[in-house]
């Protein structure tokens, strides 16, 4: 299984920051690879939080998946957990937490976990997995400077 874990302060709010992760339709305008987002459906678990189910379709070049995604999302924790449904992950996990430094930033923690059923797969497209994994925090922080604004210094 690879890792990737980053820790980020980031200017803009806890609140704000969490409803942009959440807003999973909105993907494919800015994350990495991603082509494609469907939301399957709108529940809650057991203890009455929010849960989407989505499938996400990623490309690049002649590779081409979906894979379908539980998200979690935890708006009183500031906590977002997604889990690996189906596809071609054997195991695929992120955590993103959200801890407000003020009322204007915040402090984003993301832990991603993965691995591919076919070691085959994971040589043809584990590269570019990769690169594009690696990518993602940074492409919502600049997300969130389009939608939210940049932050101007005084």
């Amino acid at each position: 299984m690879k890792r990737f874990d980053t820790r980020r302060r980031v200017e803009h709010s806890a609140g704000d920051m969490f409803a942009l992760v959440a807003d999973v339709e909105a993907y494919p305008q800015f994350v990495p690879l991603c082509t494609a987002l469907k939301v399957i459906r709108h529940s809650e678990d057991a203890a009455g939080r929010p849960v989407v189910t989505a499938d996400m379709t990623v490309a690049y070049k002649l590779i081409r998946e979906t894979y379908r995604s539980r998200v979690t999302l935890d708006e009183p924790a500031m906590a977002i957990d997604v889990v690996n449904m189906d596809g071609p992950f054997e195991r695929l996990e992120n955590h993103w937490r959200f801890h407000a430094l003020d009322d204007t930033s915040c402090e984003v923690e993301f832990h991603l976990v993965y691995g591919f059923r076919s070691k085959m797969f994971e040589r043809v497209a584990g590269v570019v997995f990769d690169r594009a994994f690696s990518r993602f925090a940074d492409a919502f922080e600049t997300r969130a400077d389009v939608v939210y604004g940049k932050a101007t210094s005084a």
